[in-house]
């Protein structure tokens, strides 16, 4: 299984933060969101990934070739999107379409895994397409709201502004098997040819698919991940992070 990793953005809703750094070069308890990342798909034996660049890639290569030097996993390239500025990540995923084959995993690059949640994500053999998702009491306008079938778990519709139904949010990690990605792959190239594709989320790409064929849902309830959008999101990192250490 190959990793695909979101990393292109700056992540201005940080602030200051995020100035002169990519949000994935944050630190957590010493330790990268990047390389959180890249130390979560190794522990559970993922040894290829590759990392979409764009806002300061100089800075990110950098930091990987600090990897690659201490001889840390996973082998990691790297595909730079100059288009970061004015598409969304649908724009990143098109860059790498071709990599978008066999068994991979999509993952945005402001999202935190525990090591146990991964590992359940791997383990889960479901064809196709499977978006990775959490429960809660309640969900705000920035969830990645989800509707499911709480029998089969499949996939009725996922977005920001769905009102009616909702009953799960999708944590940012998509797993794809058995023909997945390149279906996949064909939605988001065709996507980009239609005038809005720039603007369009690869979500919504997913919610689409999810109306004509299969797409599926693994339910993560009680594991622990975090998403740093905000800068309130990083102090709770920090204390996630901690418990992790």
């Amino acid at each position: 299984m190959k990793a695909i990793i979101l990393s292109a953005g700056q992540g201005s809703r940080l602030g200051h933060l995020t100035d002169d750094r990519p949000k994935c070069l944050i630190e957590f308890g010493g330790r990268t969101l990047l390389d959180r990342q890249l130390d979560t798909l190794a522990a559970n034996g993922i040894a290829e990934a590759v990392v979409v660049t764009g806002f300061r890639d100089d800075q990110i290569e950098a930091a990987l070739e600090r990897r690659r030097a201490s001889g840390e996993g996973p082998r990691v390239r790297t595909v730079f999107n100059p288009f970061y500025k004015v598409a969304d990540n649908t724009g990143s995923l098109y860059m790498v379409r071709d990599e978008l084959a066999g068994d991979c995993l999509v993952w945005n690059g402001d999202t935190l895994v525990s090591n146990a949640l991964m590992a359940r994500v791997v383990a889960n053999r479901c064809d196709g397409i499977c978006v990775t998702v959490d429960r809660k009491a309640a969900y705000d306008d920035d969830d990645m709201k989800v509707v499911r079938d709480d029998g089969d778990g499949r996939l009725r519709a996922i977005g920001k502004r769905i009102k009616d139904g909702v009953n799960a949010e999708s944590i940012g990690l998509l797993a794809f098997r058995s023909g997945g990605a390149e279906r996949f792959a064909r939605a988001i190239e065709q996507e980009m040819r239609q005038p809005e594709g720039t603007t369009v989320w690869y979500l919504r790409v997913i919610h689409y698919m999810a109306q004509a064929s299969e797409v599926w849902t693994l339910d993560i309830s009680g594991e622990e991940w975090g998403e740093v959008d905000f800068p309130e999101d990083v102090a709770r990192a920090d204390e996630l992070v901690r418990g992790w250490a």
